[in-house]
């Protein structure tokens, strides 16, 4: 850990983040590993033992990504584009949001964060789901686009991408709490976050 980092300090919040995740993969790769060796025996078959299987898969998928988009990021840290992709999309599989990761390298992963962060932030703008396109430009910076029958975005929350969280005039609901990260996490490195909403899309960038 390196809270000297050219990627800003370690926060709290990222190391209790990462805690959590860390400790949530064991127990739901061990029950994962678990139905499978209850399917291969065939001792239970039905829709019971699919919705599980199902809800383990959703759970793990979640925590991944979740890991990554909350937890610490250490400088020398780097994620493959292989694994960035997978991440990214194994928790919209089953939703109405389709991603299509378009970034073709390998990143640092307080990178990968950011991008991760901007996905969660476009979700609650897309009540009815979409199509997004994340991916980088040729100056590495991070491009969104999402294309949406129904876009809704308000703005004293998302305020608080460039203005920090007592620009939000509330208190923000757990579900906002990737507002914050990102405003929390672009600041160290100079970068700024901007989004345009309009009939039938949203578009975000980092800058």
């Amino acid at each position: 850990m390196n809270d000297q980092s050219p990627f800003g300090p370690q926060t709290l919040a990222d190391l209790i983040g990462s805690r959590l995740c860390h400790d949530l993969v064991n127990p739901l790769g061990a029950i994962g590993n678990g139905v499978e060796l209850i399917e291969m025996t065939g001792s239970v078959r039905g829709p019971e033992m699919a919705l599980i299987r199902d809800a383990v898969r959703d759970a793990q998928a979640r925590v991944r990504f979740l890991r990554v988009a909350f937890g610490a990021a250490g400088a020398q840290q780097v994620m493959s584009a292989r694994e960035a992709k997978a991440t990214a999309q194994a928790p919209w599989q089953a939703g109405r949001l389709a991603l299509d990761w378009a970034a073709a390298a390998d990143l640092p992963r307080v990178r990968v964060k950011l991008g991760y962060l901007m996905l969660l932030c476009a979700e609650t703008a897309l009540p009815m789901g979409g199509e997004v396109t994340l991916g980088l430009d040729g100056a590495g910076q991070w491009r969104l686009e999402a294309v949406a029958p129904r876009v809704t975005l308000d703005e004293a929350l998302w305020s608080v991408l460039r203005f920090g969280m007592t620009s939000a005039g509330r208190s923000l609901r757990p579900s906002e709490a990737q507002f914050a990260a990102l405003h929390a996490a672009v600041e160290p490195l100079d970068l700024t976050v901007n989004y345009v909403a309009r009939e039938g899309g949203l578009s975000m960038a980092t800058a």
